[in-house]
């Protein structure tokens, strides 16, 4: 694969032909290099974010109001998180009416959280100000190319969920950590 590379420091702009083919061994690399960069701007992202109001709420009312109700083990396996974690920010969400808890009627000893209406209406408030901030980046895109981000993402989010051993906390449901609900309820 021969890809043109401006390299003037650590966010280079990478370049690559419109049309052509690349072995797999070539696409992994390239795909790697691209993955570490992706990964460490989120990073800084996450770490931006943590400073900002609501940023603990984000993911645990996106997992409940994708998936639904859920005991709070679940929860922590959905969202990648610490039990502990889980359990105190569980705890703010539900003194907020953000989330309520009812009984498991499969278990009656244990308790279902979900997200209530004033949950859901955060959720939205969340997920319109990611998208508001991605249009931004992909509104100079051609038409086609945000059509294949996303088919091609999709697929390879597909791929990794399907050949990735996940370690995750016990919980019920065993592909809903890595499949995050369906990408267009985020």
């Amino acid at each position: 694969m021969d890809c043109g590379t401006t390299e003037s420091s650590e966010s280079a702009t990478r370049q690559v032909p419109a049309e052509g083919t690349a072995s797999a061994e070539e696409a992994a690399a390239a795909l790697g290099t691209e993955l570490v960069r992706m990964t460490r701007l989120i990073a800084a992202w996450k770490q931006r974010a943590k400073t900002e109001a609501g940023a603990a709420d984000r993911v645990l009312l996106a997992r409940l109001v994708t998936d639904g109700p859920q005991r709070a083990t679940d929860l922590a396996a959905a969202a990648y998180l610490d039990l502990s974690t889980v359990s105190r920010q569980v705890r703010s969400l539900l003194e907020r009416g953000l989330v309520e808890r009812h009984p498991d009627a499969e278990d009656r000893r244990g308790s279902l959280l979900s997200a209530t209406g004033a949950g859901r209406e955060r959720f939205e408030q969340y997920r319109s100000q990611r998208d508001t901030e991605l249009t931004k980046f992909l509104q100079a895109w051609p038409g086609e190319d945000r059509y294949q981000l996303m088919r091609l993402l999709a697929r390879l989010t597909d791929d990794l969920v399907k050949h990735q051993p996940l370690q995750r906390a016990a919980g019920r449901h065993s592909d809903s950590a890595a499949q995050q609900g369906e990408s267009t309820n985020e």
